[in-house]
């Protein structure tokens, strides 16, 4: 089973929350909000996707490189847990 189908759930709750803020500037635009309020909302949307792409980054490197928790080659590990670290700093 795919890392993407164990999580289904969580990452559906994730999308549909962007699908939301997505409407939210679609509605903003609708109703000629102020851009600073309009760029605001985008801004929001650009982190949680952001946020999503980390998730799904690190749940791919522990299902299909490396599960650093689980993993018996110590080395093999510990390069796994730096790249998911990695990510996470680049991802922010």
């Amino acid at each position: 089973m795919s890392h993407t189908a164990k999580h289904k759930s969580k990452l559906l709750s994730r999308v549909r929350r962007l699908k939301g803020q997505i409407e939210a500037v679609e509605r903003s635009l609708e109703a000629e909000a102020p851009c600073g309020e309009v760029l605001n909302l985008v801004a929001s949307i650009r982190g949680a996707v952001t946020g999503l792409t980390a998730e799904l980054i690190e749940d791919h490197i522990r299902e299909h490189v490396s599960n650093p928790d689980k993993d018996d080659n110590s080395a093999r590990a510990q390069g796994a847990a730096e790249l998911i670290e990695v990510v996470r700093t680049y991802l922010r």
